[in-house]
């Protein structure tokens, strides 16, 4: 491991070593693999030791080609929320920002179709309990939410009573069509089967090695429906990946078919 990351590491594991009232990382180490660390201390390692940053409408172009390309071209084809309900998978969701930004975004895309019967739901998930419960709270400071467009702020956040608090909470008729999973990329099972039209995974698979990138990626491409649609991050490629998906834009995927 490169030394700014063990540092890193070692930086963050600290807090836990506070916490648990330890010495040194090896008394650290051999509580965590025991029978009781593994049952109560693993998911407060995660917690320490994942990065969460996150915005709202981050990497805005994502959002546009999903409104200009991708859901007209799913309802003429494949009836997608329409004829059935449009499935989307946020996956490494952290504090919610985007898939409350992905449900802002489709509820404005039908607001522009008031003739169909638009239904979609949105299955967030993450490796840390801590962002997953800040992301169900769905409240956010006011200059977390600064992305939002004014407009879309007023239609889909309540504003706390207490002005001078400086927060905003996303509206319940947003917040219910959200779902809030815990999955660990790394296990064999996520726990769930349903197929999946869109999935956005941005700024995950570069804290993997090539060959777990491969691994996670065949499993999204599995998950996708014909013709469905895989986002990545600004810095994340599937080239030289054995993944059959088609490039459509940058870091943007197809599922053929």
């Amino acid at each position: 491991m490169p030394d700014a990351k063990r540092l890193m590491l070692e930086s963050r594991l600290r807090k836990r070593l506070r916490a648990l009232n330890m010495q040194n990382f090896q008394e650290y180490c051999e509580y965590l693999f025991s029978p009781e660390g593994l049952e109560n201390e693993m998911v407060h390692m995660v917690d320490a030791v994942t990065t969460n940053k996150t915005d709202f409408f981050r990497e805005s172009t994502h959002f546009d080609y999903l409104v200009q390309k991708v859901l007209p071209e799913m309802i003429l084809q494949k009836g997608g929320g329409v004829g059935r309900t449009l499935m989307v998978w946020s996956a490494g969701c952290s504090t919610g920002e985007e898939p409350y930004t992905l449900a802002m975004v489709l509820a404005e895309f039908g607001r522009h179709y008031p003739g169909f019967a638009f239904h979609y739901e949105i299955l967030a998930t993450d490796i840390s309990m801590k962002v997953l419960e800040a992301a169900q709270r769905a409240v956010y400071t006011e200059e977390k939410a600064e992305p939002v467009p004014e407009e879309l702020k007023k239609r889909y956040f309540l504003r706390s009573k207490d002005r001078s608090r400086g927060l905003l909470r996303v509206v319940p008729e947003l917040r219910e069509l959200v779902r809030f999973r815990r999955i660990n990329f790394m296990e064999g099972e996520f726990g769930f089967r349903e197929p999946m039209d869109i999935i956005f995974c941005r700024n995950v698979i570069i804290y993997f090695d090539r060959a777990d990138q491969e691994r996670l990626l065949k499993k999204f491409y599995q998950f996708l429906q014909p013709g469905g649609y895989l986002f990545l991050g600004h810095s994340e490629t599937i080239s030289g990946l054995d993944i059959p998906l088609k490039a459509v834009a940058p870091t943007i995927y197809k599922k053929e078919g």
